[in-house]
C-alpha cells in the first residue's frame, strides 16, 4: 500500500528529475555495505521518487522554474537504503555542476538545471554518534570513493567545494548554533527517533531557516521508518501532517510525503501473510533484500512481534517492548481538567541527582487525575550537569501547600536525606519511603497502572514531558509469572546511556499506587484548622 501527497495519479509537472538522476548515476557510488564504491543505481521507486521531488513550476506560473516541493518525507521500511539515497541527493545539492535547480528553459519547454551558489547543507541524526557515523560517513564515502572526490575538500565532519564556496557538515540537533544557518538543503535522518524536545526544536529551528534564501529555492529532506504511534516523533508529526492534507483538512501545495506500507489484509499470523507483507514493503527493495532472513527473524519466538512489524512491513504500530499504551494514554488527556486547591491527592517522586531526570506527578484520589508537578531533564550534552535541588524542594513545599496530600511515595535513592526532611517537615505517615527496586512490589504496581491506562481509569493533564517518559519506559521481561501464567515485568529505558528518560513514568506509577492505597484505605479529607494573619 502506497500513501502519496500529491497524488501519483494527477498529471506530470515539470521536472528535473531525469538530469538528476543521470548526474547520480554517472558521477557517484554506492556507499558503505556490500556495493561499497560500485557505480550508483537507481532501482525504479527511488529514480520515479527524484522525479517528483526535483519537479519545478511551469512556464507562465508567476514562481516558473521555482521548486515544487520545499519539504519532503519518505517512510520506507528498514534496510530500503534510505539514508544511501539521502546522501546521493545531498551530493548533488553540494556539487556545483549537478542539475538540482532550474537556470533555463530548453526550445521543447523543458527546465535546465544547474548548481547552487554557495550550498550550506546540514546533515541531522538522531545521536551525533548516527550523523557522523550514518548520515554524514555515507555522504563521505560516496563522493571520496567516486569519480567526484577530487571536487572536494573531505574532513571527518564537514565536505567543502575545492573553491571553498560551499559546504556539508554533520550537525548533531544543536539548534541554537544554527539559528543563524543560511541553509540551502538538509537531511533529516530517522525521524521517527526524533522525540526528544531538543531534537523536535532542532528541527523546527532548521525547518525556519528554509525560507532565508529566496535564490537558493532552500528544501528539506526527512527520512524515516514508521512512526510507532503515540511517541510524539517528528516522523509521526510528518505523516499527520500529510493525512490531513490527503483527508483536505488543511491545504499545502509544498509538502511531498511518500510513505510504502504492507496493506493490512495481510495476515502476519501465517508464513504467507507475512512474506506477502514484506514483499508489498520492500517493493523494488525485495530485489536486493534477504527476504529469508526477515522472515526467519518473524518466525523466531524471541523476536519483538510489533517491532518487527513497524520496521519490515513499514506499519506504524507501537512495539511490544513499550510498557505502556502512549496512543490510550494520549487518548487521557483533559488539559482543561485541573485539580483544585485543597483536594486531597497523592505524590510519586522518583530521579536521579547527576544523570537523567527527576519527577514529581500528583494524583487526584476521588477522579484519578494525573498532573506533572514537576521535571527536571538533564540537558542533553550537558557533561557536568545536577538536578536544581532547591527547586525540587520548594515544588514538593508547594505541593503540601497547595493540596492535602495523604501520601507521597517517593524512592530515596539518591535522595534519602532529602525524603527523611520531607518526612520530618510534612509527617511520616504522610512521605512514605517506597523503593522501586523491591520486585514483588514493584511488578504489581506497574500491571495496576497499566490497567488503568488501558480501562480508561484515569486521566491526565496532558503535559508533553510526561507523556514522553511514559512513551519512553520500555518492559524488562523477568523469569517470574502472575497466577494467570504472564510474565511479570518491570520498566527500563531503551538502554543504558539513552537520553530518552523515564523517571516521570515511575513518578506516576508511584503516585497512582499510593492512590490506589487510599483508595482501599477509605482515604478521606482531613479536617484542617485554619489560622487567618
Amino acid at each position: 500500500m502506497i500513501t502519496c501527497v500529491p497524488s501519483l495519479d494527477e498529471a506530470p509537472w515539470p521536472t528535473l528529475g531525469p538530469q538528476v538522476c543521470e548526474f547520480i548515476e554517472a558521477n557517484l557510488v554506492f556507499g558503505p555495505g556490500d556495493l561499497r564504491g560500485d557505480p550508483a543505481q537507481l532501482d525504479d521507486e527511488k529514480r520515479a521518487l527524484v522525479y517528483r521531488m526535483y519537479e519545478v513550476y511551469p512556464q507562465g506560473h508567476p514562481w516558473a522554474g521555482r521548486r515544487r516541493f520545499k519539504r519532503v518525507g519518505l517512510s520506507l521500511r528498514k534496510g530500503s537504503a534510505k539514508t544511501e539515497f539521502g546522501a546521493w541527493i545531498a551530493a548533488c545539492e553540494l556539487h556545483p555542476d549537478a542539475p538540482v535547480r532550474c537556470a533555463r528553459w530548453n526550445g521543447r519547454g523543458e527546465p535546465e538545471g544547474a548548481g547552487v551558489r554557495d550550498p550550506y547543507i546540514p546533515l541531522v541524526a538522531y545521536t551525533e554518534e548516527q550523523s557522523d557515523e550514518l548520515a554524514y560517513n555515507t555522504l563521505m564515502v560516496v563522493l571520496a570513493e567516486g569519480p567526484l572526490a577530487d571536487d572536494f575538500d573531505i574532513g571527518l565532519q564537514r565536505i567543502v567545494r575545492r573553491a571553498g564556496d560551499g559546504r556539508a557538515v554533520s550537525l548533531a540537533t544543536a539548534p541554537d548554533a544554527r539559528d543563524g544557518a543560511r541553509t540551502t538543503f538538509q537531511v533529516f535522518d530517522e525521524t521517527h527517533r526524533f522525540t526528544l524536545p531538543r531534537l523536535k526544536k532542532a528541527h523546527q529551528t532548521m525547518m525556519a531557516n528554509t525560507a532565508k534564501r529566496l535564490l537558493a529555492d532552500t528544501w528539506s529532506l526527512e527520512l524515516t521508518t514508521a512512526a510507532a504511534p503515540g511517541e510524539g516523533s517528528v516522523a509521526e508529526a510528518t505523516a499527520e501532517y500529510a493525512r490531513a492534507i490527503l483527508e483536505g483538512r488543511i491545504g499545502d501545495p509544498r509538502l511531498f510525503f511518500y510513505h510504502r506500507q504492507a496493506s493490512d489484509e495481510h495476515d502476519l499470523g501465517t508464513e504467507e501473510g507475512r512474506r506477502a507483507a514484506v514483499l508489498e514493503a520492500s517493493g523494488p527493495v525485495a530485489a536486493w533484500s534477504d527476504i529469508e532472513g526477515i522472515l526467519e527473524l518473524g518466525r523466531d519466538p524471541t523476536t519483538d512481534r510489533a517491532y518487527w512489524e513497524r520496521v519490515w512491513t513499514n506499519r506504524p504500530v507501537q512495539g511490544s517492548e513499550r510498557a505502556f499504551d502512549v496512543k490510550r494514554w494520549r487518548e487521557l488527556a483533559k488539559p482543561e481538567v485541573t485539580i483544585p486547591d485543597g483536594a486531597l491527592v497523592t505524590l510519586g517522586f522518583d530521579g536521579a541527582r547527576y544523570e537523567d531526570s527527576t519527577a514529581l506527578v500528583t494524583t487526584e484520589i476521588e477522579t484519578g487525575h494525573q498532573m506533572l508537578a514537576g521535571l527536571w531533564e538533564r540537558p542533553l550534552n550537558a557533561s557536568d550537569w545536577v538536578v536544581p535541588e532547591a527547586e525540587v524542594d520548594a515544588t514538593v513545599a508547594e505541593a503540601f501547600r497547595r493540596w492535602d496530600v495523604w501520601r507521597m511515595y517517593a524512592d530515596p535513592y539518591w535522595w534519602e536525606s532529602w525524603v527523611a526532611l520531607w518526612a520530618g517537615r510534612h509527617g511520616k505517615e504522610q512521605v512514605i519511603e517506597w523503593r522501586t527496586n523491591r520486585i514483588g512490589q514493584m511488578v504489581y504496581a506497574l500491571a495496576s497502572f497499566a490497567t488503568a491506562i488501558q480501562a480508561g481509569n484515569l486521566s491526565h493533564d496532558g503535559n508533553e514531558g510526561l507523556t514522553r517518559h511514559i512513551g519512553n519506559a520500555c518492559r524488562k521481561l523477568l523469569n517470574l509469572r502472575d497466577a494467570e501464567g504472564k510474565r511479570l515485568w518491570l520498566i527500563q529505558k531503551e538502554r543504558g546511556d539513552s537520553p530518552h528518560k523515564i523517571d516521570a513514568a515511575m513518578a506516576g506509577v508511584l503516585s497512582w499506587e499510593a492512590r490506589n492505597d487510599a483508595v482501599a484505605a477509605g482515604a478521606k479529607k482531613r479536617e484542617l484548622t485554619w489560622t487567618v494573619v
